[in-house]
């Protein structure tokens, strides 16, 4: 029998007097609330009820069982009120990790307007160049970029992951404008790297792929070249969230427009057997809300100015 079931049971002939009431509230016969109490006292090894032909009582082992029985009973009820009021209101502590550049320049802001529609919930938000494990590090969602391998989460498509490259209005005129990407031999051109590798710039040409000269400038961090670019040193590729503001301001100008990389797939996932919580639930309707497909551009797209995507 359910040792809970029965403690419930147990309470109710306590507080009712009798077996008959106590059963008529569980639908069940006095026979079998009888063998309810039984099995309790069997777990137990005492009695807690002493029965007479015309009343029974508690014994004195019953009367602090009984009271221990209302304290765990009670525990559980107000347990499950709370489980309940977090299916039906968004509360507790969401875990989101993200890739720096978008996290700095998207996601963190954006996150700021979802936490003022749910004042219950509250954010960590982790940013991170590498591939997070979301089951084994506790967390609940991630926008990953690029392609996804098979992990078994659900993964909600959001708008591309859109590249843009860009130098400052002083360093093309003192080095003159690229108009092809066979020109940028003979320019700065800021190299992102992974460890000690660079990544290559995958221009889009009939000429195919163009080597670039060896960078006098390296950073993992696309806020590094970005503030190089700034500096006037050189030409950076980076994502057009990272750079919208500068081109939007002029401070930065948008070149090889038509050699851009490919755009990259990007989604917020979340562990398939996580429970849809709303405070999960609504993150993901908020994302998709502000960046899936059918979502308008945040900054509206030009020849002179990048669109504001995701990185």
């Amino acid at each position: 029998m359910d040792k809970l079931r029965s403690m419930e049971i147990f309470v109710a002939v306590v507080d009712a007097g009798n077996f008959t009431a106590a059963a008529s509230r569980f639908n069940l016969s006095p026979v079998m609330v009888g063998k309810h109490i039984a099995q309790l006292e069997a777990t137990l090894g005492a009695r807690l009820l002493a029965r007479t032909t015309r009343r029974q009582s508690l014994t004195e082992i019953g009367a602090q069982y009984a009271d221990q029985c209302r304290a765990i009973l009670a525990q559980i009820e107000a347990a499950e009120r709370g489980a309940e009021a977090m299916r039906s209101v968004p509360r507790g502590r969401l875990r989101v990790t993200a890739s720096t550049s978008f996290g700095n320049e998207w996601l963190a802001p954006a996150l700021t307007d979802y936490l003022r529609r749910h004042p219950e919930v509250s954010v960590d938000l982790n940013l991170n160049d590498r591939t997070v494990d979301l089951v084994d590090e506790g967390y609940d969602a991630a926008i990953r970029i690029g392609a996804l391998d098979d992990s078994g989460m659900i993964a909600r498509p959001l708008q591309p992951y859109r590249m843009a490259i860009c130098a400052s209005p002083d360093y093309l005129r003192q080095r003159g404008t690229p108009h092809t990407p066979q020109e940028l031999a003979q320019h700065e051109c800021l190299d992102f790297v992974v460890g000690d590798i660079g990544v290559s710039w995958r221009l889009q040409s009939v000429h195919g792929k163009h080597a670039l000269p060896p960078s006098r400038f390296r950073a993992n961090n696309g806020q590094a070249l970005r503030m190089a670019a700034l500096k006037d040193f050189g030409i950076v590729m980076q994502a057009e969230v990272l750079l919208a503001q500068d081109t939007a301001a002029g401070r930065l100008v948008p070149i090889l427009s038509d050699y851009l990389p490919a755009p990259r797939a990007m989604h917020v996932v979340y562990p398939r057997d996580r429970r849809a919580t709303p405070k999960l639930t609504t993150f993901i309707d908020f994302i998709l809300e502000r960046l899936g497909p059918a979502a308008p551009l945040p900054l509206a797209s030009s020849r002179k100015r990048t669109t504001l995507t995701a990185p």
